[in-house]
């Protein structure tokens, strides 16, 4: 079972760039998109169904042009869960959960600290979402939780810590709740494959950032424990091209 995940900036712009053929070609049996920029009406959804996805299942934010998640998949959930009933989350279109047989999974859009008000919110739903996630897996204990956290766990994972220390998204608040995050009982997939240094899944427009790879590793597969013994794969998929972010790929056997 491949899955992957990707803040698309935008899903209409990605289509634009090529973002179906390299679908097609990457072939995952479930992708999560975040930061999708658009209400199912505008979209062709023709394009999916006709790249194998079937299944698509759209949660916008109330605000056009704005955030929001997504799930395609090739075979029918059991069930979709769109947000998680708390106000503050789900008006922004920030989770999406889709259950199969032995797993679900949730496309999760975590927000930035942009500015001091940002940054409080951040905070608020860094707090709640872990509350909400707790509970959750008291009755679903297999859950891969993917998307963009918005949070360089270490050092390792940006490409100048000590230049960024104070910059959100590397603040040690944030380090300090991913952390917490992990030890609630969630795997960081990537790490479990690799620990090297230099990679990473989102770069600056700005200074030539990609192509420097001057980055930082925003995008978790987050799985809980239990399903630690089926996970076969994790990788960072840099050479997708359609976003400022990269995708990020979990695999599990089945």
């Amino acid at each position: 079972m491949k899955i992957i995940s990707y803040n698309v900036n935008g899903i209409r712009a990605a289509l634009k760039k090529g973002f179906i053929e390299w679908l097609v070609s990457a072939d995952p049996d479930v992708i999560c998109l975040q930061e999708i920029k658009a209400q199912e009406d505008q979209l062709d959804l023709s394009l999916f169904h006709e790249a194998g996805y079937k299944y698509c299942y759209w949660y916008s934010a109330q605000k056009k042009g704005y955030s929001g998640v997504a799930i395609l998949s090739k075979t029918e959930p059991n069930h979709v869960a769109y947000g998680t009933g708390i106000e503050h989350m789900d008006f922004e279109g920030r989770n999406i959960r889709a259950d199969f047989n032995d797993f679900s999974v949730m496309s999760m859009y975590l927000p930035s600290g942009t500015n001091v008000a940002r940054l409080e919110h951040k905070f608020k739903y860094m707090d709640d979402i872990l509350e909400y996630l707790s509970e959750l897996r008291k009755t679903i204990p297999n859950l891969l939780v993917c998307g963009d956290y918005n949070i360089c766990h270490q050092a390792i994972d940006i490409h100048d810590p000590v230049r960024n220390k104070k910059v959100s998204g590397f603040l040690p608040e944030e380090r300090e709740w991913l952390s917490k995050f992990i030890d609630s009982g969630f795997i960081d997939s990537f790490r479990e494959f690799n620990t090297e240094p230099h990679n990473y899944s989102w770069w600056s427009y700005r200074a030539n950032s990609r192509a420097n790879n001057k980055g930082w590793r925003l995008d978790y597969g987050m799985v809980t424990a239990p399903l630690r013994e089926k996970l076969s794969r994790a990788l960072i998929l840099s050479e997708a091209k359609h976003s400022d972010h990269c995708p990020i790929l979990v695999e599990l056997t089945t």
